[in-house]
């Protein structure tokens, strides 16, 4: 007799690649009616376990089984896979942005007759489904004017109109504020409760995966690790609070304990390196609306500076208009470096001057994801190694495999291309293109966006000893732990101004959210 209780078992799915062995007997179990988080480090699995969920990787290019309510599926393509009611949510969004929220929920499944779509059934249903998710939008608006949180809702309503029985979704809150974030994790709590869908949810938020997961499967190097269950009352459900610390699945990741997971810094913090004096912006798009208004912030040597505030607060225009004036029109206000006015006007300017961006989307504007290591690396500051243009190949090979090894990239070649690598080693490759260019003053907006815990330390690790050699850093997150626990002194930002200024030491989320909202 099967287990009633249980939704999917995937049992000892193995997948290789040429030299290879992506997944080596992975089993993982879904309950019905639970929310179950798959977690692990870049390259542990994860992907390569749903796409073979999903029929990306057809039956037949892996061994091992896939039982969905007792029966042994083989799925053939995506399509396959949804009919049985396995619907997954990718980390970047499938949605056509010109087309009306209504379209885009019944895309590739219109309601129709003869060919003929019926626009008002179309909106009817759409509504039915929004309404599930508490999605209260006209279905006729396009979804390019909706923000990512409502986005992500979408993606769910089309999830729901193909009869999902078991959503898995990656990623999911990557690019949400906290808010949007605690009412996406909602939403997965009345789905499984109200409406008995169970969900695997893939995240690198061990606070949100501890809270809301009711089990947690790790996968490390791609094999099965173990399987934590939350505790229960006598009832079956979810007693209280989380039971499973974050540090408890961190270990389970990494094969060891992270005892400190922000490195200690101990470096010397020297004058005023880079200043900003009233610096006031308005948006392209309108150029009436002001985004910034008169911010003013120094940034010291060896030192530090984190940025906060909710989506939209104007962190990454600062960071844009000032780097180059890339963002932002009718600017004005002062640069200073070293106290003294400079100009920053165009990119190749801020660059000259020691200025270095870390774009918060690595693979849209941080890289060349068909472009080699070697290739990324040089990228920023090509003079460094032309002569009369033409570019010295084993200066250039010398330098990337320098920052390799000091950035300890996961990679058998410098050679090989940016878009093969993991989340963690695309964003190394990044640091170490601006850190070729010799930065005096480093601005990181969200460097651990989308990689592992692991991977994290990593990168904290290396902003510490960028610090250490002198530079001057700021620190853009929406993860308020990361900002206090990385940062020297922090500036609180809210609708494109300065509300507070706090000491790394003394900040705790409750300051930093009363700033934020007392503006």
């Amino acid at each position: 007799m099967p287990d009633q209780a249980m939704l999917l078992e995937m049992k000892n799915i193995t997948k290789t690649f040429p030299g290879v062995v992506a997944l080596d007997k992975v089993n993982l179990q879904v309950k019905r009616r639970e929310i179950h988080a798959l977690v692990g480090e870049n390259g542990a699995g994860k992907s390569t376990l749903m796409k073979v969920l999903s029929g990306v990787y057809p039956h037949g290019t892996y061994e091992g089984d896939i039982v969905f309510e007792g029966n042994v599926c083989s799925f053939a393509d995506i399509k396959q896979s949804e009919k049985t009611g396995i619907v997954i949510i990718h980390q970047e969004l499938a949605l056509s942005p010109y087309l009306s929220i209504a379209e885009n929920i019944f895309l590739g499944d219109e309601r129709a007759k003869y060919n003929i779509i019926n626009w008002d059934k179309t909106r009817d249903d759409a509504v039915i489904y929004m309404r599930k998710l508490g999605l209260d939008e006209n279905p006729n608006i396009p979804v390019n004017r909706l923000g990512v949180g409502k986005q992500q809702l979408v993606e769910i309503a089309k999830a729901l109109a193909k009869d999902a029985k078991i959503l898995i979704l990656d990623e999911p809150t990557s690019a949400l504020n906290e808010k949007d974030s605690e009412h996406l994790l909602q939403i997965l709590r009345e789905l499984r409760d109200q409406h008995n869908i169970s969900s695997v949810l893939i995240s690198h938020k061990l606070n949100e995966v501890a809270e809301v997961a009711d089990s947690i499967t790790i996968l490390r190097d791609g094999k099965t690790i173990e399987t934590l269950e939350v505790e229960r009352d006598t009832r079956g459900n979810r007693a209280g609070r989380a039971s499973i610390s974050e540090d408890r699945i961190i270990k389970g990741m990494v094969g060891r304990e992270i005892t400190d997971r922000f490195p200690k810094r101990n470096t010397v913090i020297g004058d005023v390196v880079f200043e900003v004096r009233n610096w006031t912006v308005y948006n392209p798009d309108n150029p009436d609306r002001k985004k910034l208004d008169k911010v003013n912030i120094t940034i010291r040597s060896g030192e530090v500076v984190g940025l906060a505030g909710l989506v939209g607060a104007g962190r990454t225009e600062l960071a844009t208009s000032v780097f180059g004036k890339y963002y932002g029109v009718n600017i004005s206000g002062q640069t200073l470096i070293d106290n003294k006015e400079v100009d920053l006007n165009s990119i190749p300017r801020a660059i000259e001057q020691g200025l270095a961006y870390v774009t918060e989307d690595r693979k849209e504007f941080g890289l060349v994801l068909i472009a080699t290591i070697k290739e990324n690396t040089t990228l920023a500051r090509l003079k460094k190694i032309a002569r009369s243009s033409v570019i010295n190949e084993h200066e250039e090979i010398a330098a990337a495999e320098d920052y390799r090894k000091k950035l300890n990239t996961k990679t058998p070649s410098i050679l090989q291309l940016a878009g093969n690598l993991s989340g963690g080693n695309q964003q190394k490759v990044v640091l170490a293109k601006w850190l070729f260019s010799d930065p005096r003053i480093l601005i990181l907006d969200e460097p651990t966006r989308g990689i592992d815990v692991g991977a994290k330390h990593e990168i904290y690790t290396i902003i510490n000893n960028l610090a250490a050699q002198g530079i001057a850093c700021v620190l853009i997150s929406s993860e308020m732990p990361e900002i206090i626990g990385m940062c020297d002194r922090i500036y609180v930002m809210s609708e494109g101004r300065i509300t507070a200024e706090l000491e790394g030491k003394t900040a705790t989320q409750e300051k930093i959210m009363r700033h934020i909202l007392s503006n």
